[in-house]
């Protein structure tokens, strides 16, 4: 009883605390093995697999142990984790609708390059699965990734956070999760002052889109919106900006305007096409 009465007394710490704690515990689960190999190798990708497997059935245990009862009288904690059925089809399809707008600039750069043809290509889709790599970057590590940081995580934060604090704090914590590529990049013969600087960026760009994610995971109410998001995400990359000027001019300009139009359209559209009310979301956190 006294126990209870103490993680009550304290419930924003501990909640806090788990909270980082399972973002080490993401990381950590990564290094458990032993080995040389690189992280692209099929065996590293296959234990990491496990490892973060592991990681996604761990991570709910600490937020259905750590919900407080106030919390659930809005709604049961599959909501909080983002797992409806209502309003499903809609998570799926308006946020990945609107993350393509925000990369109208690049999506213009594949377009007129012609790559967009590839995905009209079975055989591209056939080898995709069959290929590690791709699975990690765009099935295993968008899915853990929300799982952990955004389902299991964020319900532990709105319990003593605003949820406009909660957005832009929870994202810290996964920025901070890809600092662990550090030692990769040092283990492959890359300077400290690069490495350092390159994980400084990947910090920045992982904390913006966390939030981004986190806006979409709350203002949603679902799971896969994120999920979706992030695996758009990963497959275009950040967006490289210097190949615009590998185009001739008038191509050059067309996409420097559709990198334009595209922020501000994402802008503009970013709060109707996420209103609670298409999704049917009764929690409405951040309405």
């Amino acid at each position: 009883m006294a126990s209870m009465d103490f993680i009550e007394q304290n419930i924003c710490i501990i909640s806090g605390l788990a909270c980082v704690f399972l973002t080490f515990l993401y990381v950590g689960s990564l290094y458990i093995w032993r080995s040389n190999l690189s992280r692209d190798h099929p065996t590293t990708i296959k234990r990491r697999f496990l490892s973060v497997c592991c990681m996604m059935l761990l991570a709910p245990v600490f937020t259905h142990a750590l919900l407080k009862d106030e919390m659930l009288q809005k709604g049961d904690i599959y909501e909080y984790m983002g797992f409806r059925m209502s309003g499903m089809i809609s998570a799926l399809f308006v946020p990945l609708f609107l993350t393509a707008i925000l990369f109208l600039g690049p999506l213009t750069m594949h377009f007129i390059a012609g790559t967009w043809k590839l995905y009209a290509e079975p055989m591209y889709w056939i080898s995709s699965w069959q290929d590690l790599v791709w699975l990690r970057n765009h099935i295993m590590a968008p899915l853990s990734e929300e799982w952990v940081f955004r389902s299991c995580m964020m319900p532990l934060l709105l319990q003593c956070l605003e949820p406009f604090t909660a957005v832009f704090t929870g994202p810290l914590l996964f920025g901070i999760a890809h600092f662990h590529h550090v030692h990769e990049m040092l283990a492959n013969g890359r300077s400290l002052k690069s490495a350092l600087f390159i994980a400084l960026f990947q910090f920045s760009f992982t904390t913006v889109f966390g939030a981004y994610s986190a806006y979409l995971f709350l203002r949603t109410g679902h799971l896969f919106a994120p999920v979706i998001a992030h695996i758009f995400c990963n497959h275009l990359g950040f967006p490289n900006f210097f190949e615009v000027f590998h185009f001739p001019l008038m191509q050059r300009i067309l996409i420097i305007c559709n990198f334009l139009l595209g922020l501000f359209l994402w802008c503009y559209l970013l709060v109707p096409l996420t209103d609670p009310y298409i999704y049917d979301n009764k929690l409405q956190l951040l309405a």
